[in-house]
């Protein structure tokens, strides 16, 4: 079972993957908030999508939060780390994505 420190390094890890992606950052005109929230350790982190890059990671739930990601931790551990196939994950429901019809469309773009 993943613990919290183990979610909160996938995250960064994600953050730091995005950030030498030079094909999505700059050509994703987004600015969105973001919660993570992760439904075995009952804990969550929060963040900002910005142009393509996740920044501000921060522990704890953002209620008001633009989109949210809800996994177990393993299940968002294996995603970042690419042994979980992200549109598998999301047809089975083991991950779930909350956002506007049009934010799931620039979301795309990143997975």
């Amino acid at each position: 079972m993943a613990t919290v420190d183990e979610c909160r390094q996938a995250l960064h890890d994600l953050a730091a993957r995005l950030e030498t992606n030079a094909e999505t950052r700059g050509k994703l005109d987004f600015d969105r908030t973001l919660a993570a929230r992760v439904t075995d350790l009952e804990t969550a982190f929060h963040a900002r999508l910005v142009d393509g890059r996740l920044v501000d990671i921060a522990d704890g739930d953002d209620p008001k939060a633009k989109i949210a990601l809800i996994a177990s931790g393993d299940d968002l551990v294996a995603l970042v780390a690419g042994r979980l196939d992200v549109t598998r994950a999301i047809a089975s429901r083991q991950v779930v994505i909350k956002a506007n019809p049009f934010d799931l469309l620039k979301l795309r773009k990143l997975l």
